[in-house]
């Protein structure tokens, strides 16, 4: 026999584990082990469907069950006569709890227990990933616990997994308004006399520098649902931490509840034989009275409650720093000198920035010595002041990854503390120990996991594409390297944007993978050894990049870079900006787990574009038109630390060390964007395209042009013409537009533009002027241009350049000869063709192609229509006449 069961004094927790797991064990029993809370009594006797679901515990024969379920609990003296199943040999206990460290002397053949709000989470996971369908009614009993335990998703203990689990059960049917019905519960007359004796005996003590509420109570009659006054009396006095001891009959009650990781009331009622997490717990004493465990109580405290430190417990005040003006040579001195990491740096009494050793070091490896330090020192940086609580001063240096926080107080800087002191506070001793329980601290504040990160790569990717990716890692177990698959990919499949532009990384040798990934599963592999890369094509043509784990450094500013092999971190430093050094792991048993080693999830969170380090636009100066474009594209910020590095590079003239080819490329990949205008405005508010050219900065109609080029390219895609239309060059023309032509020359000669391209933007452009200019010229004066002079003036013209002629004039007499001219004109050809001439009695030769530009002409000008027509020309005006005839046909003899 099977038996399914949980802690005596059962919760809606307990209810909703034990319908769950009746789920995944559909041959077992579910018995309760003792008596329920009220709540869930009149539950069940409300819904007498619901109770016939359960065995009663005296129809169970203990001696027959061989395997023993427990829900929401792992000790054994809290369920009831099952206690003495556990003793006999040869029963297999399988726990699922949310408690940590709660299994006690069980020796379970399955253990799941996590750190999560409800052990109902734990089982919606389970039955979401074993994609199990639930019926409404046991959607919404699960929800119930789910509720319950985590306070309607608001207790401190809920985590982001309790609301992924709520949000799959209601997409089963869970009913939120049974649940509210279920969980407003009216105190009773005992419940209120109780509440009120907690309020009268509440008293507050401070253990290390925190304020505890202690309540205690005597009542001769068992009184239920103790938790639910709690959190009442919790409430109602807005503690942060609260223990509550009530002496019920012969027993002892203890509830604890905690907002802050200082009071972990898991470890303190452990210490009386209770159990839960950090901020929430419960215990009953036996052999101890309420007066021996109010006595014993303080001395736990201060063991287990840490300290509240504050940051002027840490802070050193013999702070060296440097004034903005002193210089990277000077800096560089003073860091060796004092052998230390990082200096603020001052204007006047005031810190203005932070510069560090790795920034000095690279900045005088690239000549920049004689620089001042304002020029590269990080102004994107956070201070706190001497109240500051250490949790928060860890948070700063931790989680936002700095290394050196300024104290300040009343305006001044009153000491610093770096990452050392606080290693140095936690390795005393200190705080060792909370750490230790605290759950770990990820870059950015999301925490994705690798169960979320699975989730999505099944969801938002095409089966097949997921299937490659599986494949990658088994191939990369197998040849004992690490794969990844990074960058972009997996910031867009975060953020639900589209992209399969797929990178992956090796850490090992990156062609090999590919040679026996292709050699495996079929495909064809394209490598350039120099860089250690491959592109693996598939039948589909469908394209994977894999790439050699490595690093790079800059011999001078704005040079290519060297490669050499590096780990997967060092090959992430060297990309661009922190939202693009994310990677997720594909190998086996680490399928799904995401990479974040520069808090990339932070600046997903934060919508910032963030670069890696000081230097970053000083190494690859194109990087300032990469940030625009992403800034635009995710409708992101730049971070302001990263746009005063932007505009620092641009007045030190680092973009002039770099091809004018690189900057092109930058630039088309901007107009290749959906909507180019954004990242225009911002290339000019930024002096981006000052830098390009002078006269850009005066064009006043970018927004008004490149707003009619979105339309008019809108416009020929929905001609279905089948023909290519290069949309960037468009824009590409819509920014030159204002530009004379010797200027267009000397940008197109700046970037390096290749010769077709710049023939459109220089030579095209000009042509194409002149043909918009006499159309607009002839229409204001009522006179028209006639078809085959249109045809005359735009056939020698581009697509792209034909667009951006509409764009540009906004004439409608321009825009409708255009128009008239994709649509209609330049599908008009002549009937008649080389052999049609030569049976009419017209010799080959120049005369043909004569004769061929008139037909045209007269069929574009409507003179003519037909076939007839086109012969009825030819033998008018060079038959008859005599021009180019050979032979008088024929029918001519019979004329005659």
């Amino acid at each position: 026999m099977e038996i399914i069961t949980t802690h005596v004094n059962a919760d809606f927790d307990c209810l909703g584990s034990m319908v769950a797991a009746q789920k995944l064990y559909p041959r077992a029993e579910m018995v309760f082990a003792g008596s329920q809370e009220r709540s869930v009594r009149d539950f069940l006797q409300k819904f007498p469907e619901v109770a016939e679901r359960f065995r009663r515990l005296r129809d169970i024969d203990l001696d027959a069950v061989r395997r023993l379920i427990l829900v929401d609990v792992g000790q054994p003296d809290r369920i009831g006569p099952f206690a003495q199943v556990l003793e006999r040999p040869g029963v297999e206990v399988h726990v699922y709890d949310h408690h940590p460290a709660s299994v006690q002397d069980l020796c379970p053949k399955r253990m799941k227990i996590e750190a999560v709000g409800a052990t109902v989470t734990i089982f919606a996971e389970l039955l979401q990933e074993q994609g199990m369908r639930l019926s409404s009614d046991d959607a919404t009993l699960m929800l119930l616990g789910l509720y319950e335990d985590t306070g309607k998703l608001s207790f401190n203990s809920t985590t982001s997994r309790d609301c992924m689990a709520a949000a799959y059960l209601l997409e089963q049917g869970g009913d939120l308004n049974l649940v509210a019905d279920s969980l407003v519960q009216e105190l009773t007359a005992g419940q209120v006399a109780l509440l009120h004796q907690l309020i009268e005996n509440r008293t507050l003590v401070n253990v290390n520098g925190i304020d505890i509420a202690l309540a205690h109570a005597s009542v001769d009659a068992f009184i239920g649902d103790l938790a639910v006054l709690v959190h009442k009396l919790k409430d109602m006095e807005s503690h942060n931490a609260l223990i509550v001891a009530v002496r019920m009959e012969d027993r002892v009650f203890l509830v604890g509840r905690s907002r802050i990781p200082e009071v972990h009331v898991g470890d303190i009622l452990g210490e009386f034989g209770g159990g839960g997490h950090g901020f929430a717990a419960s215990g009953v004493l036996r052999d101890m009275t309420l007066v021996e465990f109010l006595e014993k109580l303080p001395e736990v405290l201060r063991r287990h409650v840490q300290p509240h430190w504050e940051a002027r417990h840490l802070l050193f005040t013999a702070v060296k720093t440097v004034p903005a003006t002193a210089t990277i040579k000077e800096v560089r001195a003073l860091l060796t000198r004092y052998n230390i990491n990082a200096l603020p740096v001052m204007e006047g009494t005031r810190v203005v920035g932070i510069i560090s050793r790795q920034v000095v070091e690279k900045a005088a490896y690239h000549t920049l010595e004689n620089l001042p330090v304002s020029e590269y020192m990080n102004t994107d940086f956070i201070t706190v002041t001497p109240e500051t609580p250490l949790r928060e001063l860890e948070e700063v240096i931790v989680n936002g990854r700095q290394r050196f926080v300024p104290v300040i107080e009343e305006g001044r800087l009153a000491g610093a503390i770096t990452r050392t002191d606080l290693l140095r506070h936690m390795v005393s001793g200190a705080v060792s120990r909370r750490m230790s329980r605290a759950p770990a601290i990820t870059s950015g504040g999301l925490g994705l996991k690798k169960s979320y990160i699975v989730r999505l790569l099944h969801n938002r990717l095409q089966p097949h594409i997921g299937e490659i990716l599986n494949r990658m890692g088994q191939v990369g177990q197998e040849l004992g390297v690490h794969v990844f698959v990074v960058g972009g990919f997996v910031r867009d499949l975060i953020l639900d944007h589209p992209n399969l532009d797929i990178d992956v990384v090796v850490e090992g040798d990156g062609i090999a993978f590919a040679a026996e990934y292709a050699r495996r599963f079929d495909c064809r592999i394209r490598t350039h050894r120099k860089f250690g890369t491959a592109v693996l094509i598939f039948a589909d043509q469908f394209k994977i990049d894999v790439a050699t784990a490595r690093t790079e450094y800059y011999l001078q500013p704005g040079a290519l870079p060297t490669v050499e092999h590096a780990p997967i971190k060092l090959d992430l430093y060297r990309r661009d900006f922190t939202i693009n050094t994310l990677a997720i792991a594909l190998n086996e048993g680490q399928f799904g787990e995401l990479f974040d080693f520069f808090g990339a999830q932070r600046d997903l969170q934060e919508k910032a574009v963030r670069v890696l380090h000081n230097l970053s636009f000083v190494e690859d100066p194109t990087r300032v038109f990469r940030a625009i474009r992403f800034e635009q594209r995710l409708d992101f910020r730049i971070g302001r630390h990263t746009e005063q590095l932007m505009q620092s590079a641009l007045r030190m003239g680092f973009l002039d060390k770099i091809s004018g080819h690189r900057i092109f490329n930058e630039l088309v990949h901007i107009f290749k964007e959906n909507n180019p205008l954004p990242a225009v405005l911002r290339m000019s508010d930024l002096g981006l395209l000052d830098y390009l050219h002078p006269e850009l900065s005066r064009t006043s109609r970018i927004k008004e042009l490149f707003g009619r080029a979105h339309q008019v390219i809108d416009w020929h895609q929905l001609l279905f013409t089948g023909e290519d239309c290069r949309s960037w060059l468009v824009y590409f023309l819509c920014l030159l537009s204002d530009l004379g032509e010797k200027a267009a020359q000397e940008l197109a000669e700046r970037l390096e533009i290749p010769p077709r391209v710049r023939h459109v933007l220089v030579d095209e452009r000009e042509d194409l002027h002149r043909a918009v200019n006499l159309i607009y010229w002839r229409s204001s004066r009522s006179a028209m241009t006639s078809p085959s002079e249109i045809f005359s003036l735009l056939e020698p013209l581009s697509v792209e350049s034909l667009l951006y002629g509409m764009a540009r004039s906004g004439n409608e007499s321009v825009q409708r000869s255009v128009s008239d001219y994709f649509i209609r004109l330049r599908k008009i050809k002549c009937h008649l063709d080389g052999h049609d001439l030569k049976e009419l009695g017209v010799a080959p030769g120049p005369v043909y192609k004569e004769i061929f530009k008139k037909l045209h002409t007269a069929r574009l000008d409507g003179k003519i229509v037909s076939r007839e027509d086109e012969k009825d020309f030819v033998l008018r005006n060079y038959v008859r006449s005599g021009k180019g005839v050979t032979a008088v046909p024929q029918f001519f003899e019979k004329d005659g």
